[in-house]
């Protein structure tokens, strides 16, 4: 399970002032010693990620932060890097001394979580010293935020927070939206559409694809992967005429082209704009596409850090794409990994990768931002699908089946 990628595991993120005993906490909660502890406040500078398997709710990622009232130049830089941790927590755990009340600080984070709609767990720690004070536990009751008292140190109350969390646990973790399988009949086929080109790792394939065939077969149902070039072949020699055929975003104007309209036709990145994030939203930020010209400017997000290479698509085939499109010069900015929107960048649209690496949460965290700053959100797939001229065609398989 220690390989079971971070966007497949439940974000379990640990909240809470300096020094109230998170990293003891997580360090009893992992059976190591996964994060540094020490008496002195602020010990914990970055976030600090643990992935585990957590019996009976399976692979799961926990982060530990830094305190949320740090102080100085520096402590502000670790608490901003604390907030970005919210965007992709998917059960939140706020840590307190058992012994002090409830300040602003648990009180702003409880109404972040509420906010959000995000489960939250309050752990009483360090009951060895004192009892908690009861103002504290009636306020809670009040609040209806389920508690748990521990001794991190010595590992009591553990088991009662492991309780805890399977009863938090969100829905849509335990069941998953499929990528593919609602949109096609029983028995069916599936023709995936495979570039091997430079991005794609030597001897193996891209997350999605894999992602995307292990869900065919663990339904039953049966594909054909090719590439590109082959495309036009295969599909003379399949009777009858496969489902569905889901392509790279990359190759979208090739395979269109080779593929009659009577069969249906999408893309991975398209699945997965309805898998990890909110595709009706996506759907409208794609239209906006229509309204860029000249001097826009546009933020290019992906979720994966990497070296760009040779005609990469986020940083060289969109910015062409969506140029040629409005004819004329578009201001671009990139951001990769947890970075996101700035105040220094007000843009018109945003546009994403499909978020293979990354959980659900995360990105309707970032469709939430979108949405409060008035900025129009898209994906790679569903954005080069449009300039492309086949965006309907694209969205129809989905839509088709939605409605």
């Amino acid at each position: 399970m220690q390989t079971t990628p971070k966007g497949f595991r439940l974000h379990l993120g640990i909240f809470g002032r300096r020094n109230v005993g998170k990293s003891s906490l997580l360090n009893a909660l992992t059976h190591q010693p996964t994060s540094i502890v020490s008496e002195t406040a602020g010990t914990t500078t970055d976030p600090v990620e643990k992935p585990m398997e957590l019996l009976p709710i399976g692979p799961v990622l926990w982060i530990d932060t830094a305190g949320v009232d740090d102080e100085g130049a520096l402590g502000e830089l670790r608490i901003q890097k604390t907030k970005t941790v919210l965007d992709r927590t998917e059960i939140g755990i706020i840590v307190s001394t058992a012994s002090e009340p409830m300040t602003q600080f648990e009180s702003e984070l409880l109404a972040t979580f509420k906010d959000r709609s995000i489960p939250v767990i309050y752990v009483l720690n360090k009951i060895d010293v004192a009892p908690p004070l009861s103002e504290t536990i009636n306020e809670l009751n009040l609040l209806k935020i389920p508690y748990v008292l521990t001794d991190a140190v010595t590992g009591r109350g553990i088991v009662d927070l492991h309780k805890a969390l399977l009863q938090s646990v969100p829905d849509d973790f335990l069941v998953p939206p499929p990528i593919l399988i609602d949109l096609v009949p029983p028995d069916s086929m599936v023709v995936l559409v495979v570039p091997v080109d430079k991005e794609a790792p030597k001897g193996r394939l891209i997350l999605p694809q894999v992602q995307t065939i292990r869900e065919i077969l663990d339904a039953h149902l049966s594909c054909v992967v090719v590439q590109d070039t082959q495309l036009a072949n295969v599909l003379n020699r399949i009777s009858p005429p496969p489902a569905l055929v889901v392509t790279d975003s990359q190759a979208f104007a090739k395979v269109a082209a080779d593929v009659p309209q009577s069969i249906p036709l999408t893309s991975f990145s398209i699945l997965f704009a309805r898998q990890k994030s909110d595709l009706g939203i996506m759907i409208e930020g794609t239209r906006a596409i229509k309204n860029l010209k000249t001097g826009s400017r546009v933020l290019i997000a992906e979720s994966c850090t990497h070296h760009p290479i040779e005609e990469d698509i986020g940083t060289i085939k969109i910015p062409k794409l969506l140029q040629n499109f409005v004819g004329g010069e578009i201001e671009f900015k990139h951001v990769r990994g947890h970075e996101f929107l700035t105040d220094s960048f007000d843009c018109d649209l945003v546009i994403h990768c499909g978020a293979c690496m990354w959980n659900r949460r995360e990105m309707l965290s970032r469709i939430m931002y979108c949405q409060n700053a008035n900025i129009p959100i898209t994906n790679y797939g569903l954005a080069i699908a449009y300039t492309l001229g086949i965006f309907e065609r694209a969205i129809k398989p989905i839509i088709d089946v939605k409605n």
